[in-house]
C-alpha cells in the first residue's frame, strides 16, 4: 500500500509467502512474550540465548555444516567475513555482478580485488592461475538478484579446489527454493563452500543471515567477526520465528511448487511481449527495457493499473539494461499473474 492505494505486488523477495504463515506469525509473538521484542545487547555480552542456539543447531544440521553463526543481516555477514577472512597477502576473486555487500567488503579489504567475467569460469581459472603469495578467495552468488541467473557453482568449486582456494557463496535468493527440502543452490548442485551465507528476508519472510563453516572458523569469527561482535544481537523472538519457517520450508513442497508453477505460467505468456525476457528460471523475471527513462514509464504505466513492479537502473545494472525487475512467489495466484501480462501487453500497444 502507498499513500492509501493498495497494489499488486511483484516486487517482492517473500517467495514462499511465508512472512503471512500462521504458524511463523504466533511463533514470533510466543518468543516475544517469553523473551521480549529485543535481545538487549550483542551476543558476546548478553544478547544470545537458547533460543539462538537452538535455531544455529537446527540449521547447522539441515544444511549440513558443524557450526552456524546468525548475523542481524545478509550485508552485514558478507562485510564481516570478508574482513575477518582476508589479508594484504590475499586475493579474492569474485564474479564480476557479486552483490554491492560483497564487492564493498572487498574493495575496503586489504586483500587484492580481482573480478572474474559473470558467471565464466575460464575467467576465474585464468585469475587463480596468477602467482600470489597468501590465500584465494572466490566469491559469487548461487542467485544473482538483478539477472536471477543461477551460478555453475559445481565448475566454481572445482576449479576453486585446484587452486587452493576458499570458496564462498551467497545463497540469498537460493535457500528456502531450490534444492532437496529447500536447502539452496549448492545441494542442489551437490556443492559445499567453505563459508555458505544464506539470509532469511527471501524464501524465510523475515529477516537476518547465518553463516555455515566449520568449527575452527566459526570460533574464528567469534572473536573477529566485528559486525557480529559489535552488533546487537537479532532478537531471540525472531529466532523463535525463524526456526518455525525453517519447519515450514523443510516439510512443506507445495509452497516450492506453486512458485515453479507461476514462474512456467508467466514465461509461457510473456514469450511475445516485446522486451528481453532474460533466460532466467528462478522468482527473480527480469525484462530488459533497455534506457532509463522508458523503464521508469512502464513501472509507472503499471503503478496506474495496480501492479506494483519496481525500474531497476543503473548504476545498479549496467548502463542499457534499465529493467523490470518482476519477483513471483507462491502468493500469486493464477488471476494476478494473467492481470501483470495482460497489463504488460496493453502498455507494449
Amino acid at each position: 500500500m502507498q499513500n492509501g492505494t493498495r497494489y499488486l505486488n511483484f516486487s517482492s523477495n517473500d517467495y514462499l509467502g511465508i512472512s503471512q504463515h500462521a504458524q511463523v506469525i504466533s511463533a514470533w509473538q510466543q518468543g516475544a512474550e517469553i523473551y521480549g521484542v529485543g535481545s538487549g545487547g550483542s551476543g558476546h555480552v548478553t544478547g544470545y540465548n537458547e533460543a539462538h542456539q537452538l535455531f544455529e543447531e537446527q540449521l547447522a544440521d539441515w544444511l549440513g555444516y558443524p557450526r552456524a553463526l546468525l548475523f542481524i543481516s545478509g550485508f552485514a555477514a558478507n562485510q564481516a567475513l570478508i574482513a575477518a577472512f582476508t589479508e594484504k597477502s590475499d586475493r579474492i576473486v569474485a564474479d564480476k555482478l557479486s552483490h554491492a555487500s560483497l564487492l564493498e567488503a572487498a574493495m575496503h579489504s586489504p586483500a587484492q580485488l580481482r573480478r572474474f567475467a559473470h558467471n565464466d569460469v575460464d575467467s576465474l581459472q585464468t585469475l587463480l592461475e596468477q602467482p600470489i603469495d597468501g590465500q584465494q578467495l572466490v566469491i559469487t552468488e548461487g542467485v544473482f538478484s538483478m539477472d536471477g541467473d543461477a551460478a555453475p557453482l559445481a565448475e566454481i568449486a572445482q576449479v576453486t579446489r585446484h587452486a587452493q582456494g576458499l570458496l564462498m557463496v551467497d545463497d540469498a535468493h537460493g535457500i528456502g527454493v531450490m534444492g532437496n527440502q529447500g536447502r539452496g543452490s549448492c545441494d542442489h548442485l551437490q556443492v559445499k563452500p567453505d563459508l555458505l551465507v544464506v539470509t532469511f528476508g527471501k524464501a524465510f519472510g523475515a529477516s537476518g543471515a547465518a553463516v555455515l563453516c566449520s568449527e575452527s572458523m566459526a570460533d574464528y569469527l567469534l572473536q573477529f567477526a566485528r559486525h557480529l561482535i559489535y552488533s546487537t544481537a537479532m532478537p531471540p523472538a525472531q529466532a523463535c520465528a525463524l526456526s518455525t519457517a525453517l519447519n515450514v520450508i523443510r516439510r512443506d513442497d507445495s509452497r516450492r511448487l506453486m512458485l515453479q508453477a507461476n514462474i512456467a505460467r508467466f514465461r509461457a505468456g510473456a514469450q511475445s511481449l516485446p522486451w528481453q525476457l532474460m533466460s532466467s528460471q528462478t522468482a527473480i523475471q527480469p525484462l530488459i527495457v533497455g534506457e532509463n527513462q522508458p523503464a521508469v514509464n512502464l513501472a509507472a504505466t503499471l503503478r496506474e493499473r495496480g501492479i506494483w513492479v519496481t525500474a531497476i537502473r543503473p548504476p545498479t545494472v549496467p548502463p542499457g539494461t534499465a529493467r523490470l525487475r518482476i519477483t513471483l512467489t507462491a502468493s500469486h495466484t493464477d488471476a494476478d499473474i494473467d492481470m501483470l501480462l495482460e497489463a504488460l501487453y496493453d502498455a507494449a500497444r
